[in-house]
Protein backbone atom coordinates (compact mmCIF):
# COMPACT_ATOMS: atom_id res chain seq x y z
CA UNK A 1 0.00 0.00 0.00
CA UNK A 2 1.73 2.94 1.17
CA UNK A 3 5.81 2.95 0.70
CA UNK A 4 8.89 3.98 2.54
CA UNK A 5 10.34 7.07 0.87
CA UNK A 6 13.79 8.43 1.13
CA UNK A 7 15.35 11.89 1.74
CA UNK A 8 13.51 13.37 -1.69
CA UNK A 9 13.86 11.06 -4.68
CA UNK A 10 11.52 8.49 -3.67
CA UNK A 11 10.36 5.25 -4.51
CA UNK A 12 7.24 3.57 -6.30
CA UNK A 13 5.04 6.46 -7.04
CA UNK A 14 7.43 9.39 -6.46
CA UNK A 15 8.55 10.59 -10.10
CA UNK A 16 10.65 13.48 -9.22
CA UNK A 17 11.24 16.67 -7.73
CA UNK A 18 11.09 19.78 -8.86
CA UNK A 19 13.51 23.15 -8.32
CA UNK A 20 13.27 24.96 -5.84
CA UNK A 21 10.66 27.97 -6.31
CA UNK A 22 12.34 30.64 -4.10
CA UNK A 23 13.76 33.44 -6.44
CA UNK A 24 11.66 32.20 -9.48
CA UNK A 25 11.17 36.28 -9.86
CA UNK A 26 14.07 36.98 -10.18
CA UNK A 27 14.39 35.07 -13.62
CA UNK A 28 10.74 35.18 -15.13
CA UNK A 29 8.46 38.10 -15.18
CA UNK A 30 6.49 38.62 -11.99
CA UNK A 31 3.38 36.26 -12.12
CA UNK A 32 -0.17 37.88 -11.86
CA UNK A 33 0.29 36.98 -8.00
CA UNK A 34 3.63 37.61 -6.99
CA UNK A 35 2.49 40.29 -4.76
CA UNK A 36 -0.92 38.58 -3.52
CA UNK A 37 0.61 37.90 0.28
CA UNK A 38 3.31 40.44 0.38
CA UNK A 39 3.11 41.19 4.15
CA UNK A 40 4.34 37.99 4.88
CA UNK A 41 8.28 38.53 3.99
CA UNK A 42 8.14 41.44 6.01
CA UNK A 43 6.21 40.28 9.15
CA UNK A 44 7.53 37.09 9.58
CA UNK A 45 11.43 36.99 8.95
CA UNK A 46 12.02 34.16 11.09
CA UNK A 47 10.24 31.93 8.52
CA UNK A 48 13.49 32.28 6.16
CA UNK A 49 14.99 29.25 7.72
CA UNK A 50 12.14 26.93 6.62
CA UNK A 51 11.75 25.18 2.69
CA UNK A 52 8.69 23.34 2.95
CA UNK A 53 8.43 20.56 0.12
CA UNK A 54 4.82 19.80 -1.59
CA UNK A 55 3.66 16.44 -2.24
CA UNK A 56 1.52 16.83 -5.80
CA UNK A 57 -0.45 14.28 -6.07
CA UNK A 58 -0.62 12.85 -9.59
CA UNK A 59 0.18 16.25 -11.62
CA UNK A 60 -2.34 18.26 -10.40
CA UNK A 61 -1.04 21.42 -11.88
CA UNK A 62 0.34 23.13 -8.81
CA UNK A 63 3.92 23.26 -9.20
CA UNK A 64 3.45 24.68 -13.34
CA UNK A 65 0.51 26.95 -11.68
CA UNK A 66 3.01 28.35 -8.64
CA UNK A 67 5.43 29.39 -11.77
CA UNK A 68 2.60 31.10 -13.58
CA UNK A 69 1.36 32.84 -10.94
CA UNK A 70 4.17 33.82 -8.98
CA UNK A 71 2.73 32.84 -5.76
CA UNK A 72 5.43 31.58 -4.05
CA UNK A 73 8.24 34.72 -5.51
CA UNK A 74 8.17 36.86 -3.09
CA UNK A 75 7.36 34.19 0.15
CA UNK A 76 9.72 34.32 3.33
CA UNK A 77 10.82 30.69 2.93
CA UNK A 78 11.73 28.44 -0.14
CA UNK A 79 9.36 26.07 -1.49
CA UNK A 80 9.95 22.54 -3.39
CA UNK A 81 7.76 20.10 -5.32
CA UNK A 82 7.45 16.64 -4.99
CA UNK A 83 5.61 14.53 -7.65
CA UNK A 84 3.69 11.76 -6.59
CA UNK A 85 1.60 9.12 -8.90
CA UNK A 86 -1.14 8.35 -6.46
CA UNK A 87 -2.03 9.27 -2.82
CA UNK A 88 -0.16 6.70 -0.45
CA UNK A 89 3.10 6.89 -0.63
CA UNK A 90 2.58 10.92 -0.33
CA UNK A 91 1.04 10.02 3.14
CA UNK A 92 3.78 8.22 4.10
CA UNK A 93 6.36 11.07 2.97
CA UNK A 94 4.08 13.55 5.00
CA UNK A 95 4.62 11.30 7.88
CA UNK A 96 8.09 10.84 7.65
CA UNK A 97 8.63 14.77 7.29
CA UNK A 98 10.32 14.30 3.99
CA UNK A 99 7.30 16.80 2.26
CA UNK A 100 5.57 19.17 4.36
CA UNK A 101 2.19 19.11 2.62
CA UNK A 102 0.08 17.40 0.06
CA UNK A 103 -3.31 16.81 -1.21
CA UNK A 104 -4.82 12.69 -1.56
CA UNK A 105 -8.22 11.31 -2.13
CA UNK A 106 -10.45 10.46 0.45
CA UNK A 107 -8.73 6.60 1.22
CA UNK A 108 -4.96 7.64 1.47
CA UNK A 109 -6.03 9.38 5.10
CA UNK A 110 -7.54 6.26 6.25
CA UNK A 111 -4.89 3.75 5.46
CA UNK A 112 -2.50 5.87 6.88
CA UNK A 113 -4.13 6.07 10.14
CA UNK A 114 -4.47 2.42 10.12
CA UNK A 115 -0.41 2.09 10.05
CA UNK A 116 -0.49 4.49 12.54
CA UNK A 117 1.47 7.00 10.69
CA UNK A 118 2.32 10.24 12.45
CA UNK A 119 0.08 13.15 10.09
CA UNK A 120 -2.82 14.95 10.07
CA UNK A 121 -5.53 16.05 7.88
CA UNK A 122 -5.57 19.75 7.82
CA UNK A 123 -7.74 21.38 5.30
CA UNK A 124 -10.22 20.34 2.40
CA UNK A 125 -10.24 20.80 -1.61
CA UNK A 126 -13.60 20.89 -2.64
CA UNK A 127 -15.32 20.36 -6.16
CA UNK A 128 -16.79 23.20 -7.46
CA UNK A 129 -18.35 21.19 -9.65
CA UNK A 130 -19.72 18.29 -7.45
CA UNK A 131 -22.05 17.21 -10.02
CA UNK A 132 -18.90 16.71 -12.15
CA UNK A 133 -17.20 13.00 -11.58
CA UNK A 134 -13.56 13.16 -10.82
CA UNK A 135 -13.25 9.31 -10.99
CA UNK A 136 -15.08 6.62 -11.97
CA UNK A 137 -15.18 2.84 -12.50
CA UNK A 138 -14.46 2.32 -16.65
CA UNK A 139 -15.43 -0.75 -18.56
CA UNK A 140 -13.88 -0.89 -22.25
CA UNK A 141 -15.94 -0.21 -25.40
CA UNK A 142 -18.24 -3.12 -26.49
CA UNK A 143 -18.02 -4.70 -22.64
CA UNK A 144 -20.87 -6.61 -22.20
CA UNK A 145 -20.61 -5.11 -18.55
CA UNK A 146 -23.81 -2.86 -18.19
CA UNK A 147 -24.29 -2.58 -14.24
CA UNK A 148 -22.22 -3.12 -11.17
CA UNK A 149 -24.06 -6.33 -10.44
CA UNK A 150 -22.32 -7.54 -13.73
CA UNK A 151 -18.90 -6.83 -12.03
CA UNK A 152 -19.52 -10.21 -9.91
CA UNK A 153 -16.62 -12.59 -10.61
CA UNK A 154 -14.95 -9.77 -12.79
CA UNK A 155 -11.22 -8.14 -12.73
CA UNK A 156 -11.10 -4.73 -11.50
CA UNK A 157 -8.19 -2.56 -11.59
CA UNK A 158 -7.64 0.01 -9.13
CA UNK A 159 -4.59 1.82 -7.14
CA UNK A 160 -4.54 -0.04 -3.53
CA UNK A 161 -5.42 2.48 -0.81
CA UNK A 162 -6.84 4.98 -3.54
CA UNK A 163 -9.67 7.39 -3.43
CA UNK A 164 -10.60 5.01 -6.39
CA UNK A 165 -9.97 1.91 -4.05
CA UNK A 166 -13.18 3.25 -1.69
CA UNK A 167 -15.21 4.13 -4.99
CA UNK A 168 -15.09 0.40 -5.78
CA UNK A 169 -15.89 -0.48 -2.28
CA UNK A 170 -18.79 1.50 -2.08
CA UNK A 171 -20.17 0.37 -5.33
CA UNK A 172 -19.90 -2.94 -4.81
CA UNK A 173 -21.82 -2.75 -1.87
CA UNK A 174 -24.55 -0.66 -3.33
CA UNK A 175 -25.56 -3.83 -5.20
CA UNK A 176 -24.66 -6.15 -2.48
CA UNK A 177 -21.71 -7.16 -3.56
CA UNK A 178 -18.04 -7.62 -1.17
CA UNK A 179 -14.34 -7.50 -2.84
CA UNK A 180 -14.92 -11.29 -2.20
CA UNK A 181 -17.19 -11.07 -5.18
CA UNK A 182 -14.85 -9.58 -7.78
CA UNK A 183 -11.11 -9.90 -8.75
CA UNK A 184 -9.55 -6.74 -7.65
CA UNK A 185 -6.39 -6.31 -9.28
CA UNK A 186 -4.49 -3.63 -7.57
CA UNK A 187 -2.20 -1.60 -10.06
CA UNK A 188 -0.63 1.59 -9.83
CA UNK A 189 -2.25 3.97 -12.12
CA UNK A 190 0.18 3.80 -15.41
CA UNK A 191 0.12 0.10 -15.02
CA UNK A 192 -3.24 -0.24 -14.88
CA UNK A 193 -3.51 2.27 -17.95
CA UNK A 194 -2.00 -0.65 -19.68
CA UNK A 195 -3.89 -3.45 -18.32
CA UNK A 196 -7.22 -1.78 -19.21
CA UNK A 197 -6.35 -1.04 -22.72
CA UNK A 198 -4.75 -4.46 -23.32
CA UNK A 199 -7.71 -6.51 -22.04
CA UNK A 200 -6.53 -7.67 -18.96
CA UNK A 201 -8.89 -6.77 -16.50
CA UNK A 202 -12.29 -5.79 -17.04
CA UNK A 203 -13.07 -2.59 -15.93
CA UNK A 204 -10.84 0.03 -14.53
CA UNK A 205 -11.24 2.67 -11.13
CA UNK A 206 -9.43 5.54 -12.00
CA UNK A 207 -9.18 9.36 -11.37
CA UNK A 208 -8.79 12.62 -14.33
CA UNK A 209 -6.70 12.67 -16.63
CA UNK A 210 -6.65 9.35 -16.90
CA UNK A 211 -10.12 8.70 -16.91
CA UNK A 212 -10.99 11.57 -19.51
CA UNK A 213 -8.64 10.41 -21.65
CA UNK A 214 -9.83 6.51 -21.42
CA UNK A 215 -13.43 7.93 -21.85
CA UNK A 216 -12.30 10.19 -25.16
CA UNK A 217 -10.49 7.39 -26.59
CA UNK A 218 -13.88 4.41 -26.44
CA UNK A 219 -14.50 3.38 -22.58
CA UNK A 220 -17.73 3.62 -21.20
CA UNK A 221 -18.03 5.04 -17.38
CA UNK A 222 -19.65 1.99 -15.59
CA UNK A 223 -20.19 4.33 -12.55
CA UNK A 224 -19.78 7.65 -11.77
CA UNK A 225 -17.24 8.89 -8.09
CA UNK A 226 -20.41 11.22 -6.58
CA UNK A 227 -22.23 10.35 -3.56
CA UNK A 228 -23.52 8.46 -2.48
CA UNK A 229 -20.91 6.16 -3.52
CA UNK A 230 -18.10 8.36 -3.50
CA UNK A 231 -16.85 11.66 -1.95
CA UNK A 232 -16.01 14.77 -4.70
CA UNK A 233 -13.39 16.14 -1.85
CA UNK A 234 -9.76 15.30 -1.21
CA UNK A 235 -7.64 16.09 1.70
CA UNK A 236 -4.52 18.57 2.07
CA UNK A 237 -2.31 16.11 5.00
CA UNK A 238 0.64 17.62 6.73
CA UNK A 239 3.48 16.18 8.76
CA UNK A 240 3.06 15.74 12.38
CA UNK A 241 6.84 17.37 12.76
CA UNK A 242 5.73 20.89 11.11
CA UNK A 243 2.82 20.90 13.04
CA UNK A 244 3.66 20.55 16.07
CA UNK A 245 6.20 23.42 15.81
CA UNK A 246 3.86 26.62 16.24
CA UNK A 247 6.70 28.92 14.25
CA UNK A 248 6.40 26.32 11.34
CA UNK A 249 3.06 25.71 11.41
CA UNK A 250 2.16 29.97 11.55
CA UNK A 251 4.42 29.54 7.97
CA UNK A 252 2.80 26.27 6.51
CA UNK A 253 -0.91 28.07 7.08
CA UNK A 254 1.00 30.89 4.73
CA UNK A 255 2.12 28.56 2.31
CA UNK A 256 -1.75 26.65 1.97
CA UNK A 257 -3.00 29.84 1.72
CA UNK A 258 -0.72 30.67 -0.94
CA UNK A 259 -1.60 27.17 -2.50
CA UNK A 260 -4.84 27.57 -2.23
CA UNK A 261 -4.89 31.04 -4.36
CA UNK A 262 -3.14 29.71 -7.12
CA UNK A 263 -6.12 27.50 -7.69
CA UNK A 264 -8.76 30.55 -7.28
CA UNK A 265 -6.43 32.20 -9.93
CA UNK A 266 -6.36 28.82 -12.02
CA UNK A 267 -10.36 28.82 -11.97
CA UNK A 268 -10.57 32.12 -13.57
CA UNK A 269 -8.31 31.32 -16.43
CA UNK A 270 -9.08 27.84 -17.21
CA UNK A 271 -7.00 28.09 -20.24
CA UNK A 272 -3.44 28.34 -18.64
CA UNK A 273 -5.04 25.91 -15.55
CA UNK A 274 -5.72 23.16 -18.59
CA UNK A 275 -1.63 24.80 -19.97
CA UNK A 276 -0.51 23.71 -16.41
CA UNK A 277 -2.24 20.11 -16.28
CA UNK A 278 -1.16 19.25 -19.89
CA UNK A 279 3.01 20.34 -18.86
CA UNK A 280 2.63 18.30 -15.73
CA UNK A 281 0.89 15.47 -16.56
CA UNK A 282 2.76 15.02 -20.17
CA UNK A 283 -0.61 14.79 -22.23
CA UNK A 284 -2.16 16.98 -24.92
CA UNK A 285 -4.00 20.05 -24.36
CA UNK A 286 -7.41 18.44 -25.66
CA UNK A 287 -6.71 16.03 -22.72
CA UNK A 288 -5.85 18.36 -19.88
CA UNK A 289 -9.64 20.32 -21.26
CA UNK A 290 -11.48 17.33 -20.82
CA UNK A 291 -10.42 16.53 -17.52
CA UNK A 292 -10.78 20.00 -16.20
CA UNK A 293 -14.79 20.80 -15.75
CA UNK A 294 -14.38 18.40 -12.71
CA UNK A 295 -10.77 19.07 -11.18
CA UNK A 296 -12.03 22.92 -10.42
CA UNK A 297 -12.01 22.91 -6.70
CA UNK A 298 -11.44 25.85 -3.55
CA UNK A 299 -10.00 25.42 -0.84
CA UNK A 300 -12.04 25.16 3.10
CA UNK A 301 -11.22 24.56 6.39
CA UNK A 302 -12.34 20.87 7.88
CA UNK A 303 -16.26 20.81 8.62
CA UNK A 304 -17.73 18.26 10.86
CA UNK A 305 -19.55 16.83 7.22
CA UNK A 306 -15.72 16.13 6.63
CA UNK A 307 -14.89 14.03 9.27
CA UNK A 308 -18.35 12.06 9.49
CA UNK A 309 -18.28 11.16 5.69
CA UNK A 310 -14.25 9.99 6.37
CA UNK A 311 -15.47 7.83 9.17
CA UNK A 312 -18.19 6.43 7.71
CA UNK A 313 -15.75 5.63 4.72
CA UNK A 314 -13.28 3.97 7.37
CA UNK A 315 -15.63 2.21 8.81
CA UNK A 316 -17.13 0.57 5.29
CA UNK A 317 -13.46 -0.17 4.76
CA UNK A 318 -12.67 -2.06 8.10
CA UNK A 319 -15.84 -4.15 7.80
CA UNK A 320 -14.75 -5.23 4.23
CA UNK A 321 -11.31 -6.16 5.88
CA UNK A 322 -9.24 -3.56 3.90
CA UNK A 323 -7.92 -2.33 6.69
CA UNK A 324 -7.10 -4.35 10.10
CA UNK A 325 -7.59 -1.80 12.82
CA UNK A 326 -10.58 0.43 13.33
CA UNK A 327 -9.65 4.32 13.04
CA UNK A 328 -10.66 7.06 14.90
CA UNK A 329 -10.67 9.97 12.03
CA UNK A 330 -11.55 12.99 14.42
CA UNK A 331 -7.83 11.81 16.04
CA UNK A 332 -6.20 12.68 12.81
CA UNK A 333 -7.68 15.97 12.02
CA UNK A 334 -5.63 19.17 13.26
CA UNK A 335 -6.94 22.19 11.16
CA UNK A 336 -4.69 24.72 10.35
CA UNK A 337 -6.83 27.52 8.07
CA UNK A 338 -9.73 30.22 10.37
CA UNK A 339 -13.33 29.01 10.59
CA UNK A 340 -15.25 29.63 7.35
CA UNK A 341 -12.07 30.14 5.20
CA UNK A 342 -12.87 29.63 1.54
CA UNK A 343 -10.34 29.99 -1.06
CA UNK A 344 -13.06 31.01 -4.12
CA UNK A 345 -13.89 33.70 -2.17
CA UNK A 346 -10.03 35.21 -2.18
CA UNK A 347 -9.37 38.18 -4.38
CA UNK A 348 -7.52 36.85 -7.10
CA UNK A 349 -8.38 38.12 -10.86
Amino acid sequence: MARRTFTIIGTAGLLALASTLAGCASKSAAGPLSEAAGSAVNNHPEWSQYTFTIGDNGGDGSQALAAITGVFDNAPYKVKFARFTYGPPLVQAAASGDIDLGSVGDVPPITGAAQEYGFKIVAVQRSLTPSQSQENILVPKGSSIQTLADLKGKKIAVPQGSSAHGLVLNALKSVGLTPKDVQLVFLAPAAGATAFATGKVDAWAIWNPQSAIAVENGARILAKGLPPIDQTSSYYVASDASLNNPTKRAALTDLLERLAQEFAWAVKHPDKYAQAISQEDGISLSDAKAALAADESRVTAVEPSDITAEQQLSDSFRQAGQITKQVDISSIVDGILPAGYDSSKDDVS
